[in-house]
C-alpha cells in the first residue's frame, strides 16, 4: 500500500516499478471493458513479474477478466458489492470523514482519501482536504488510507506522518524512487 502509481501508459508503469512502486493502478478513463482488458494485459504481466499489486480503476469486470488483484472505485462508481464477492481488493475514494466511513461499511480494503492538495490531474476534484482533513479520515476508519492529490516527493512524508498508510500519485509516478525515499524516511 505504500506507493500507488496511477498510470495510463506502460513506460510510466515500468519506471514506477523500477523506482519502488508497490501498486500499479491502471487508469484509462471512458474506455470500454474489452479495450481496457486488451490494453491492460501488459500491465498485469509487468506486475506479476515484479510482485507488485495490480489494481484496475473503475471497472470491476475488467479487473476480473485481467485477474487483477483489485479494483479502485470512485465515489459514484458502482460495483463495490461485486468486487467483494469476487474477492478483489476493493479501494474506494473518499473526500471526507463521512464518505470514508461509508466506504468502510461497503467493504473497502483501503480508502483513497483526497485530494489532499489541489491537483491539475483532476480538474473537477473536491476542495483539498489538507493534512488535518487527511488525519481526521485516518483516525475515523480502520482500513488503511492512501492519500492522493497534489502529492510528490516534497510532501509524501507529511501524508504518512498524518496517518496515511501510503500515497497515490499520477503526475509524480515517474519519481517513484524519490517518493519511496520520502515515505520510508517518514516511518
Amino acid at each position: 500500500m505504500k506507493l500507488h502509481a496511477v498510470v495510463d501508459d506502460l513506460s510510466t508503469a515500468e519506471r514506477a516499478v523500477e523506482g519502488g512502486a508497490t501498486v500499479i493502478q491502471l487508469r484509462l478513463k471512458d474506455v470500454p471493458t474489452p479495450t481496457l482488458v486488451e490494453r491492460g494485459r501488459p500491465f498485469r504481466d509487468l506486475c506479476a513479474r515484479s510482485a507488485v499489486s495490480f489494481i484496475v480503476n473503475d471497472d470491476v469486470e475488467a479487473a476480473r477478466l485481467l485477474d487483477a488483484d483489485g479494483v479502485h472505485l470512485g465515489r459514484s462508481d458502482a460495483g463495490a458489492e461485486r468486487a467483494v464477492e469476487l474477492g478483489l481488493i476493493l479501494g474506494l475514494s473518499a473526500a471526507g470523514v463521512d464518505e470514508a466511513r461509508d466506504a468502510e461499511r461497503r467493504g473497502a480494503a483501503y480508502i483513497g482519501a483526497g485530494p489532499v492538495w489541489a491537483t491539475p490531474s483532476k480538474r473537477d476534484a473536491d476542495p483539498p482536504l489538507d493534512l488535518e482533513g487527511l488525519a481526521a479520515i485516518c483516525r475515523a476508519v480502520a482500513p488503511p488510507v492512501v492519500a492522493i492529490g497534489g502529492i510528490d516527493a516534497s510532501n509524501a512524508a507529511d501524508c504518512i506522518r498524518a496517518g496515511a498508510a501510503g500515497v497515490a500519485v499520477i503526475r509524480a509516478a515517474t519519481d517513484a524512487r524519490g517518493l519511496r525515499g520520502a515515505i520510508d524516511a517518514a516511518r
